[in-house]
């Protein structure tokens, strides 16, 4: 059901496009609008989480931010699910990459998102669910990373609600596990994405080596990570 408005989204008449990308800061939503998009509108200032329309290659896109962590992602992707009509919910962000292989600006893709968060049990399930991508977006995003020959990885993530953590040895248990990178929000996208029954992915570029201590700065944390961008917008 398309509304006007919600407490936190306020278009003012401006189209949300069905396809939506997610970074988690809305500067760097402004730069994907800026750079990529033709005839771009900006369709929310609301506690200043901007987010724009336009078209991408005759398509039309949106970006939006959602800020940091589970509970901002999933207020925002709720809405614009529920009260926006949105089916193709694309996070691109940072991550910390928390196995050796993994290089700075290599392209993770997530298949899965594993979490130390609650934010499932309001769901009620009989165990533990496993939060998973679409796999309808996962393997075309695949593709065409594959086509531009970036190097990507495709695997499970941690959403972690906690980023300085008072147990020290919580990432080496993770990373045992096989979990490719860290970041906070994919889990609750996911979720959000199955129990109303469209398609959500996570694409990353790594930010951090947790492993090896590399790191970018924050300004190529805002611009730099174009490649990412560019396989997300391929699945408008």
């Amino acid at each position: 059901m398309t509304t006007t408005s919600t407490p936190h989204i306020d278009p003012k008449g401006v189209d949300i496009a069905e396809t939506i990308l997610l970074p988690g800061d809305p500067l760097r939503a402004k730069f994907i609008a800026e750079t990529y998009f033709d005839n771009a509108r900006c369709f929310n200032e609301v506690r200043g989480m901007l987010g724009f329309t336009g078209s991408y290659q005759g398509r039309s896109v949106s970006v939006m931010g959602t800020g940091m962590g589970i509970p901002s992602i999933s207020l925002y992707t709720y809405e614009l699910i529920h009260f926006f009509d949105v089916k193709n919910l694309i996070r691109v962000g940072s991550c910390g990459a928390m196995q050796e292989q993994l290089e700075l600006y290599d392209v993770v893709i997530a298949q899965g998102a594993s979490t130390d968060s609650n934010y499932l049990d309001q769901f009620g399930l009989p165990g533990q669910w496993a939060p998973l991508s679409s796999y309808r977006l996962l393997e075309k995003a695949k593709q065409v990373a594959d086509e531009r020959g970036q190097r990507t990885h495709v695997g499970n993530v941690l959403s972690s609600d906690v980023f300085y953590s008072a147990n020290a040895g919580a990432m080496d248990k993770w990373m045992k596990m096989g979990i490719l990178a860290v970041e906070m929000e994919s889990a609750g996208l996911f979720a959000n994405a199955a129990a109303a029954g469209v398609d959500a992915l996570a694409i990353f570029t790594v930010s951090d080596q947790i492993v090896t201590h590399a790191q970018t700065t924050p300004e190529e944390r805002q611009t730099a990570f174009t490649s990412m961008i560019e396989i997300a917008l391929e699945l408008a």
